[in-house]
């Protein structure tokens, strides 16, 4: 287990490094030689969702250790707005292109069908149905790692499959990992309505918690309907203000103060950080100030105050497959668009009002 100082030192090596974290996400995979083509979401400079173009371009040719996708849904994550406009300028400076991108393509979270595997895999082949991660994936083919895909739940469509490795690793992990949850425990997911937020009250009921969910009067049904066990309505109350003391709170927004979020924690609560902030916050660091100001207060107070950003991997994908499964999380959808109006549902996300997740669909472009 971290200890407070560790924890606190760690992320602030991170804060000043965001970009080489955020890049993590998506490791670059250059096109394929092939002469085949395929369209794709490019961006050739920085900007809003102007910038965007469907072009075609060269379809990926895997390499040893990848799989090579058929698209079938992706899905929309803050993590892409922040790469469109280069915004944290930190991103910049530590990879992603100081003037332009370095590499045009958009999109992680993808799901869809196998077409051909590198000579080195073991774990898939041609025809099967997949999810997970891969670097542009709002194309028509992924050329993504073996290790960051794992078989579809046969109970799940794709455009379901599309919505969880982003925002379902984050939940799992910032509950998990970072907030120690124990059954019997009072949890209180900030943002339960969002892609992370509807995860996180599911999994979260999954831990045996009890689990507050803060949401807009709009959401309070779907929050509910996720297994809440009681919802707040954050435009008639302010959650920092109430008589209730939380064990592990999931902050998926950050528009509550630090002094506030503390008055309503246990002595030995635990506050996860994984979001907050729009489009338009703080150019040089964005939401990573928020998350400074966290960690950098932790080692002073009795509480565990904790920022982090969620890391891909094979085992915590599983997991979440046996979730789904099991009918313990299903992933909540909200608007389906095309790969044509990839722009429009960046916009749409920007807005900070999806409820669930926001999914790129290949169905619709021939």
């Amino acid at each position: 287990m971290p200890t407070k100082h560790n924890s606190t030192r760690h992320w602030l090596r991170a804060a000043a490094a965001a970009a080489a974290v955020s890049i993590a996400w998506s490791v670059a995979t250059p096109a394929g030689e092939n002469g085949e083509l395929m369209k794709a979401i490019v961006y050739h400079t920085y900007g809003l969702a102007d910038v965007l173009r469907l072009e075609e371009t060269a379809k990926p040719v895997p390499g040893d250790n990848q799989v090579l996708v058929k698209v079938r849904a992706a899905s929309v994550n803050p993590l892409d707005w922040h790469y469109m406009r280069g915004t944290p300028y930190v991103m910049r400076l530590a990879g992603t292109g100081l003037r332009k991108p370095n590499d045009p393509r958009m999109g992680v979270d993808v799901a869809g069908e196998v077409e051909t595997v590198g000579r080195n895999v073991t774990q898939f082949k041609p025809g099967d149905a997949v999810f997970g991660t891969g670097a542009g994936a709002f194309s028509e083919y992924v050329a993504a790692s073996e290790n960051r895909l794992v078989l579809k739940p046969e109970n799940i469509s794709f455009e379901q499959a599309a919505a969880v490795p982003v925002a379902a690793l984050t939940a799992l992990q910032g509950l998990r990992d970072q907030g120690r949850i124990q059954p019997g425990q009072k949890v209180l997911i900030n943002g339960a309505s969002g892609g992370v937020g509807t995860f996180a009250v599911q999994i979260a009921k999954s831990f045996g918690a009890e689990v507050t969910g803060v949401c807009s009067t709009r959401n309070v049904e779907l929050v509910r309907s996720l297994g809440a066990d009681r919802v707040i309505d954050y435009t008639q109350d302010d959650f920092t203000k109430g008589d209730q003391r939380y064990d592990l709170i999931l902050d998926n927004v950050g528009n509550r103060s630090l002094s506030a979020i503390r008055r309503v924690m246990n002595p030995k609560g635990i506050y996860v950080l994984v979001g907050g902030g729009g489009p338009d916050d703080g150019r040089w660091l964005g939401p990573l100030a928020r998350g400074i100001k966290t960690l950098m207060l932790s080692p002073f107070v009795s509480q565990d105050l904790v920022m982090f950003m969620a890391t891909i991997n094979k085992d915590d994908l599983t997991t979440l497959k046996e979730l789904m499964e099991t009918n313990r999380v299903t992933p909540v959808l909200d608007r389906t668009y095309p790969l044509r109006e990839t722009a429009t549902a960046i916009r749409y996300l920007e807005e900070g009002r999806a409820r669930g997740k926001v999914i790129i669909t290949m169905e619709q472009d021939d």
